[in-house]
């Protein structure tokens, strides 16, 4: 697939088959998401996949109850690594450690565009349930919680910006 028709076709895709996905292609997704640029190449990110249906349920729930991640055959949460980042960028590397999640997040999208599956970020949950069921360190912040199936529906696309809105040209 060229860069341009994923990036023109992707969707937030929130209704799976029950088909699974298997674990070679997960660990795909997550090389692919590792290609992401990061702050000093320190990768301040973690993630954690769950395949299980009551702890998918649970992060469902933590979710306000958004249920594609409970129907979802694999959630994976990203999470952002602020002690990693700060220890060569003080206090930015709170920032960074979100960028360098967010970036990942973005590669894992499009990684699964490529290979069929539809995915779709979820960054609306509360941050200290979803550290509660997944026991995560201390030093991690959950930033995306992102569900992965075989797509069982064909989303629209959303209604474009004019770049003229959005982009601000500064010159001499």
């Amino acid at each position: 697939m060229r860069l341009k028709d994923a990036l023109q076709e992707r969707r937030s895709v929130r209704r799976y088959t029950d088909e699974p996905i298997g674990r070679d292609l997960v660990e795909h997704l997550l090389e692919m998401a590792e290609t992401a640029p990061s702050a000093g190449n320190l990768r301040a990110r973690e993630y954690f996949v769950v395949t299980q249906t009551e702890i998918r349920a649970m992060l469902s729930v933590a979710a306000y109850g958004q249920e594609h991640l409970a129907k979802a055959q694999v959630l994976i949460v990203v999470c952002a690594d602020p002690v990693r980042s700060g220890r060569r960028y003080s206090e930015r590397g709170h920032l960074y450690s979100v960028q360098d999640a967010a970036s990942a997040i973005t590669c894992l999208l499009l990684a699964a565009k490529d290979v069929g599956l539809g995915a779709c970020w979820t960054g609306s949950f509360d941050d200290e349930t979803v550290k509660e069921i997944l026991k995560l360190p201390e030093r991690l912040v959950p930033t995306a919680i992102v569900s992965l199936g075989w797509p069982a529906e064909r989303p629209s696309p959303p209604p474009k910006r004019d770049i003229a809105e959005v982009a601000h040209w500064v010159t001499s």
